[in-house]
């Protein structure tokens, strides 16, 4: 704790002498959301006076592949913040092991991403995330976010910090920098869990040139306990003849962790070619270009007043900085100056001959002197927009991973075979390693739709060239065998992104050579949008169809326990297709989601071992495999907001179904809940005071294997346990306060029922813990 709080301290501390720069520039960036909109109290003082510092802030998202932008919002809300502290996801949609910073999976299959080529990172998507999830910022002035999420204590706790910074450098340049630390020393025994990341990103917003470079280092570390050995410790505790507490509970597994090591760098630029027009800005730009002028005019008032001290100085003359405050400032006409007296204002005689225009009285010069004045400001809060019409991209990507399963103490006959390789270490103890690096390099050209005569559409071509390099330990004399893999890929896009009405985005790339010849990946979708009773209706489609190889690790896997090559397996490409619906109306705020999945070829792990009379395991084994069948797997899921005055109940109700439970197993339904009163609390402190629960009926959910580090389904039927039919409910205090959101919060309060409490097979949950969190926002 005492780290935690010098770390934010020092990240306070720092943050006051970073400073904004050229703020007297026009603010080139729509789309700016302020962080608290309501009001803007904040205030500086400078030299004497009191200015109001611009608190408006845009974040984006970009495209994995072009760089494209996309409108994001800013994470202030205290909205379901209390649930952010889970690893089993905002809606307790994930299986977990437990813990926090443990492995997961998503229940809900349609939600599920596709395999990544380092699979020992996909079970910690919410560490590890991809690109295209990274919030772009761009900023009016430095800003600061520090999080701190706690439960427990010293011997149990969690631990979830974060701290944010972000500062803009001019109107065109954006960075910042993120920390993320979150430390589950667990509940049970052989738990814990360490993960370290550190984030740095840029963005380079230009007319013609723009650019994003974001880079990360993430270091895990993950103490594998293989569940406990007998669950009727959690789920009859009266049948063993002592009692115990849960970190007594005897556990599978000691002495065994996962490290993983990654680093990734993402760089995308592009050039634009187009054309300048005018248009308004936003209401924030003209506040912030405001801020600038008076900002500007101040430091040229006292670096006039520095002037005249040296000269007087010079001069010898005894003048102080309060004389001059006094001293009455000749700056040339007011603005709201008028003509007075009776003065021909324009000798007619020689007007004619001037070629000036003629004004006969003096209401006529005061209402040419208006009118100039009124043109002058309406365009002086006008801005420059560059439209492009054709670009040109290039994306580079580099991601670098490192994974070692470690043990010093492994149960007799745990495993069901044992491989030796060069630099195997003797006895029960384990040191697998495996290293993969990537590079990728996407070129492309993009027409704007509506300027090109040949198609109206925007359309992008593009080609790019994968290069992967693996390495696993193997008996060969230097101990590893090394692999490299070359892959190009060539494909288009046509999209319709103006308007209000209709959009639409068809993307398609295929393997031209290399290992992923002959794959094939189509993707698509569109929106219609309309007026109904006063609000929008929106229906939505996303279909792809997808012919991928499988992943290299499914392919190739070699360790002291689980070892399989290419030559083993003759995998086919799977091919996964899917269509979707999506309804949306705003006013009842209601979501209805209908999918359908369609899988052939589709791989899988598959864990098998045996139980003991004593509990212990025995005979574990993995195997990738592979169904030639066809498996169909249907979706239906409601999302229904209600709201009666203070009273407010949110609901998300998923149904399943698949043709295959053994090799696709989800669960029929999965319900999460929120009921909660909506108040404020002497006006200033908004509060959420309510309950949640999220419920998923009993299935065979997939086991996770401590040894692989990834989840698979239970592939002995005799030993299979089913998961669910059991109610997960937390009480919490949610508040909101200017810049600050906190929450206090009750987890699994019903842990009196019934207690088969388990989301993974022999993995229970944490029991009630009391848990508390603070966000917060500075500006400076």
């Amino acid at each position: 704790m005492k780290s935690l709080f010098s770390i934010l301290l020092s990240v306070c501390a720092i943050t006051p002498v970073m400073a904004q720069t050229n703020l007297d520039e026009d603010i080139n960036n729509p789309y700016y959301s302020t962080m608290n909109p309501s009001k803007s109290s904040d205030s500086i003082m400078s030299k004497g006076h009191n200015k109001k510092i611009p608190e408006g802030i845009r974040v984006w998202t970009i495209d994995e592949r072009f760089g494209d932008q996309r409108s994001a919002e800013v994470d202030t809300s205290s909205y379901m913040y209390m649930n952010t502290v889970f690893t089993t996801g905002l809606r307790g949609e994930y299986n977990t092991t437990g813990n926090l910073g443990a492995p997961r999976i998503n229940r809900i299959f349609i939600d599920r991403p596709e395999n990544s080529q380092f699979i020992f990172t996909d079970p910690y998507d919410y560490f590890v995330k991809p690109v295209g999830t990274f919030h772009f910022t761009n900023t009016y002035s430095p800003i600061t976010n520090v999080t701190l999420n706690e439960c427990g204590d010293r011997t149990n706790g969690e631990d979830d910090f974060k701290a944010i910074f972000a500062v803009n450098a001019g109107k065109k340049l954006g960075l910042g920098f993120r920390f993320d630390y979150k430390y589950g020393r667990g509940y049970y025994d052989s738990q814990s869990t360490s993960h370290f990341g550190y984030t740095f990103w840029s963005s380079y917003l230009g007319d013609r040139y723009q650019a994003h470079f974001l880079v990360s280092l993430n270091h895990q570390k993950v103490t594998e306990n293989g569940g406990i050995t007998n669950d009727a410790y959690v789920t009859h505790p009266e049948s063993q003849s002592t009692t115990y507490t849960s970190d007594e509970i005897p556990t599978v597994l000691s002495q065994n962790w996962n490290r993983n090591d990654n680093q990734h760098i993402f760089f995308t630029q592009r050039y634009n070619v187009g054309f300048n027009r005018k248009v308004k800005m936003t209401e924030d730009e003209i506040k912030a270009k405001k801020f600038a002028i008076a900002s500007k005019k101040e430091n040229e008032g006292q670096k006039a007043k520095e002037e005249a001290l040296k000269k007087a100085k010079k001069e010898g003359k005894n003048i102080s900085r309060e004389d001059l405050e006094h001293q009455k400032k000749f700056t040339g006409r007011p603005d709201d100056a008028k003509i007075m007296g009776d003065e021909a204002l324009v000798n007619t005689k020689e007007s004619v001959d001037s070629g000036r225009v003629s004004l006969n009285s003096k209401a006529a010069a005061d209402s040419l002197i208006t009118e100039q004045k009124k043109v002058a400001q309406d365009t002086s809060w006008l801005k420059n927009e560059y439209v492009p019409v054709t670009s040109f991209i290039h994306t580079v990507k580099f991601d670098n991973f490192k994974r070692i399963y470690q043990a010093y103490s492994t149960p007799a006959d745990y495993y069901n075979n044992t491989y030796d390789y060069t630099g195997a270490l003797a006895g029960d103890s384990i040191e697998d390693l495996t290293k993969h690096y990537e590079i990728k390099n996407t070129f492309a050209i993009a027409m704007l739709e509506g300027f090109n005569k040949w198609v109206k559409s925007g359309l992008k071509l593009f080609a790019n060239y994968d290069y992967r390099h693996y390495e696993l330990p193997d008996s060969t004399a230097s101990g590893i065998s090394k692999y490299n893999e070359g892959t190009l890929n060539i494909g288009g896009q046509l999209s319709k992104t103006q308007g209000t009405l209709f959009h639409y985005n068809v993307t398609a790339e295929i393997g031209v050579a290399g290992q992923d010849a002959g794959q094939i990946q189509i993707d698509g979708h569109g929106d219609l949008n309309f007026k109904l009773f006063g609000d929008t209706v929106r229906l939505a489609a996303n279909a792809f169809f997808h012919r991928l190889n499988p992943s290299f690790y499914y392919r190739n896997y070699h360790s002291r326990h689980f070892w399989w090559s290419e030559n083993d397996n003759d995998f086919k490409q799977m091919i996964h297709s899917r269509i979707e619906g999506i309804f949306s109306y705003d006013k009842t705020r209601t979501q209805l989601r209908v999918g359908f999945d369609q899988l052939t070829n589709y791989y899988y792990f598959s864990q098998s071992y045996n139980i003991t009379d004593s509990y212990l395991r025995t005979g574990v084994t993995v195997t990738p495999m592979q169904t030639t069948s066809t498996i169909g797997l249907l979706t239906l899921q409601l999302n229904q907001r209600l709201t009666y005055g203070i009273l407010n109940w949110d609901n998300v109700l998923t149904f399943q179904q698949s043709t295959d439970q053994d090799i696709l197993p989800v669960p029929s339904f999965n319900i999460y809940s929120n009921i909660y009163l909506k108040f404020k609390i002497a006006k200033v402190l908004k509060c959420d005071f309510g309950a949640d629960v999220r419920y998923f009926t009993k299935y065979y959910a997939p086991d996770y294997s401590p040894a692989l580090g990834s989840y698979a389904i239970q592939g002995n039927k005799d030993n299979r346990v089913k998961v669910g039919n059991y109610p997960v409910v937390n009480v919490y205090f949610n508040f909101f306060l200017k810049h600050a959101r906190f929450f206090v919060m009750m987890s699994h309060v019903n842990i009196g029922g019934s207690k088969e409490y388990f989301f993974t097979p022999h993995y229970p949950l944490n029991e009630q813990i009391l848990r508390f969190g603070v966000s917060w926002n500075f500006f400076n």
